[in-house]
């Protein structure tokens, strides 16, 4: 996606958010302090851009890039440190218009977690960022420090829902919020395995399709259920993508506005992504669906 689309995109999100909202939402004008000199649109745009980019730090992409040849299209831009102090103003807007750049519930879900660590495992003991909010979890590369990022992808490759929680939380408490919008069928890991989670699900009109433990006793599952659990890599693929593409985890971090700035701007730009992992799946594969729900 090009940067003049993406702040059309970006802008007339804003607009439509001011008018709706009458009370200022947008930016500090409640606030006692100067005035940006870059409207909020233009500090989404660059902060989301920044996920699009091969930049694996954002200071370097801010001076070495937009402070040098991106003088055109943003000709009020500020020193470094100033843009990061409008960086967590822009939080509350860049929720939302990621609420709006979610996906269509297609009846086949998938749902994953993934660790976001915001410290080496060395220096947990001297972290004061995340004091009280990050917590120690495991996942099976080990024991991490921070978030655990909880996400839900149709079948095309697009974000349903997501949930941001301590690390120490288990995968499947934020499952029934997350599954609030969805219906039909919602493909997991071992780590979602329940009975109680999955009867609460189906009172929802969700079915929670899981795989088995090795001590676990086998059961009857559809052709099409057996098909699609071999399918949930596609959730892995795009967790991928968020990391090493978006840049949504590092161990950078100097304060909580902007981890959860950097982390929903990735999200974002994952959205924009022209090509999306998918299973490419037709009408005919589409119409077994409800055959196959219970």
């Amino acid at each position: 996606m090009s940067l003049l689309n993406l702040f059309v995109d970006v802008d007339d999100f804003c607009q439509m958010l001011t008018v709706q909202q009458p009370q200022p939402v947008l930016g500090r004008a409640n606030r006692p302090g100067r005035k940006p000199s870059l409207a909020v649109s233009e500090v989404m745009t660059i902060v989301i851009y920044f996920h699009m980019s091969r930049y694996r730090d954002f200071k370097t992409y801010y001076t070495q890039s937009v402070q040098r040849h991106l003088t055109g299209e943003f000709p009020h831009l500020v020193s470094y440190t100033r843009f990061v102090e409008l960086m967590s103003q822009t939080l509350w807007p860049l929720c939302l218009y990621l609420k709006t750049r979610l996906g269509p519930v297609t009846g086949i879900s998938f749902i994953d977690a993934t660790a976001l660590p915001v410290c080496h495992n060395r220096r947990i003991q001297r972290h004061r960022v995340f004091d009280g909010l990050a917590a120690r979890g495991k996942t099976s590369m080990g024991w991490f420090f921070g978030f655990k990022l909880h996400l839900v992808v149709n079948d095309c490759g697009e974000l349903l829902a997501f949930y941001l929680t301590p690390g120490n939380v288990d995968d499947r408490q934020p499952v029934p919020h997350l599954a609030k919008s969805l219906f039909g069928k919602l493909f997991g890991d071992k780590g979602y395995i329940s009975q109680p989670l999955a009867d609460q699900l189906l009172e929802q009109d969700v079915q929670l399709i899981t795989g088995l433990r090795k001590n676990m006793k086998n059961r009857l599952l559809a052709l099409f259920d057996k098909l699609m659990l071999r399918k949930r890599a596609l959730i892995e693929t795009i967790i991928d993508q968020l990391k090493n593409i978006s840049q949504i985890a590092h161990t950078r971090h100097r304060g909580v506005d902007n981890f959860l700035v950097n982390l929903v701007a990735g999200l974002i730009a994952y959205s924009h992504q022209p090509k999306k992992p998918s299973l490419n799946l037709g009408d005919e594969s589409l119409a077994l669906l409800p055959a196959t729900l219970i």
